[in-house]
C-alpha cells in the first residue's frame, strides 16, 4: 500500500512540473509576440514618417515672380505671355506669380509683394526708369533677379537679351543679297528707343559700308508702331519716286510700311526688313510674292531663357551673368518653322 501511495505522489508531482513548464512557455511566447509587434509598429511609423517627409520635399516648388509692363498686345505683351507659358510648362516644380505694371511705383510695390510671398527668384522686364534701387534691394534680400532685355545698374543682377547690333548686320546682308550692291535704301530710324535703335542702325550702316559702299542710303525717323510706320512711310513715298529696299527695325513698323506701299500702289520696293518675331508679320511673308519680307528675330520667346536662367542659378549651376541670344533671319523660305497658330498675342 505504501508503495502504491509513493507512486501516486510521484506521478502527481511530475504533472505539476509539466504544467508549470507549459505555463512559462506560453508567457514567453506572448511577450516575444508583443515585442515583435511593437518593433513592427515603430518601424512602420518611421517608414510612414520618412515617406511623408520625402513626399513633402518632392512636392515643394520653387517660387518665381514675373514682372512685365501692362500691355495687352504686341511685342511687350508677348514677354509676359511667354514667361507665364514657361512657368506653366514647369508647373510640377515651379509656383509663380505674374504681375503687370504701368509705372515704376507700381512695379516697385509688386517687388515688395513678391518678397512677402517668399519669391526665390524674379524675372523682370523693367521698362521704367528708377527701378535700380528696388531691384538692388531684392538682390540684397537674397532673391535671384534676372532682367529681360533691359540693362539695369544693379550689383548681382543677371540678364538675358537679344543681339541688337547683329540684327542690323543681318538686315544689311539680306538687302544686298536681294538687290545687289547698288540701289536706294530707306532706313527707318527710331531715335526715341535709345540704344536699341542705335545698335541696330550701327550694325546696318557699318555692314553696308563694308559690303555695299556705293548703296544710296536715306534716313527717316519713325516709331515702333504700325500706325507711325504707315503714316511716316506714306510721306516718304511721296518724297521718293523710287526706292529699292527699306531697312525697318521692327515688325510692327514694317506692317504699317506694307500698308502704305499697298495704298500707294507702289511696285518698286523689292525688300523690307523687320525685327522682333510678330506672327501677323510672319503670315504676310508668303502673301506678298513681289516683295521679300524679312524679320531678324528679337523674339519675346527669349524670356523663357530668363526663367530657365533663374532656375539654374537657384540650382547652384555655373551661370554667366549675361546671355546674349544671336538673331535668326526669317523670310518666306523658312517662315513655316516659326508660325505658332496658338499664339494670339504677338
Amino acid at each position: 500500500m505504501k508503495k502504491v501511495l509513493s507512486i501516486v505522489l510521484a506521478l502527481a508531482l511530475l504533472c505539476v512540473t509539466f504544467a508549470a513548464c507549459a505555463g512559462n512557455g506560453t508567457s514567453s511566447t506572448s511577450s516575444a509576440s508583443e515585442e515583435s509587434s511593437a518593433v513592427s509598429s515603430e518601424s512602420s511609423a518611421e517608414s510612414e514618417s520618412s515617406a511623408s517627409s520625402e513626399e513633402s520635399t518632392s512636392t515643394e516648388k520653387t517660387k518665381i515672380g514675373i514682372l512685365a509692363p501692362a500691355v495687352t498686345h504686341g511685342w511687350v505683351a508677348g514677354v509676359a505671355y511667354y514667361a507665364e507659358q514657361r512657368c506653366k510648362e514647369l508647373s510640377d516644380t515651379v509656383d509663380y506669380k505674374l504681375y503687370t505694371s504701368n509705372n515704376a511705383e507700381e512695379m516697385t510695390s509688386q517687388i515688395d509683394d513678391l518678397k512677402s510671398w517668399g519669391a526665390e527668384a524674379i524675372v523682370a522686364f523693367p521698362q521704367w526708369e528708377g527701378m535700380e534701387v528696388p531691384i538692388q534691394e531684392a538682390i540684397d534680400a537674397g532673391i535671384v533677379v534676372v532682367n529681360f532685355d533691359i540693362e539695369i545698374a544693379a550689383d548681382g543682377v543677371y540678364r538675358v537679351s537679344g543681339d541688337n547690333e547683329s540684327m542690323g548686320v543681318e538686315g544689311a546682308k539680306y538687302i544686298v543679297d536681294k538687290i545687289g550692291t547698288t540701289g536706294k535704301v530707306v532706313v527707318l530710324d527710331v531715335p526715341t528707343s535709345g540704344s536699341v535703335a542705335e545698335l541696330r542702325k550701327k550694325g546696318f550702316l557699318d555692314t553696308m559700308k563694308e559690303i555695299a559702299p556705293d548703296m544710296e542710303i536715306v534716313e527717316y525717323a519713325t516709331k515702333f508702331t504700325r500706325e507711325d510706320g504707315q503714316a511716316d512711310f506714306a510721306d516718304i513715298l511721296t518724297s521718293n519716286d523710287h526706292i529699292d529696299a527699306v531697312y525697318s527695325m521692327d515688325d510692327e513698323t514694317s506692317i504699317g510700311v506694307l500698308q502704305a506701299i499697298s495704298e500707294a500702289n507702289r511696285d518698286d520696293i523689292k525688300v523690307i526688313t523687320g525685327g522682333g518675331g510678330c506672327q501677323e508679320y510672319f503670315n504676310m511673308m508668303k502673301e506678298n510674292e513681289n516683295i521679300w519680307i524679312e524679320s531678324s528675330l528679337y523674339s519675346p520667346l527669349m524670356v523663357k531663357d530668363a526663367v530657365d536662367m533663374a532656375l539654374d542659378v537657384l540650382a547652384g549651376k555655373d551661370v554667366e551673368p549675361v546671355k546674349i541670344i544671336p538673331t535668326t533671319v526669317v523670310d518666306r523660305d523658312n517662315v513655316d518653322e516659326y508660325l505658332d497658330p496658338e499664339n494670339t498675342v504677338y
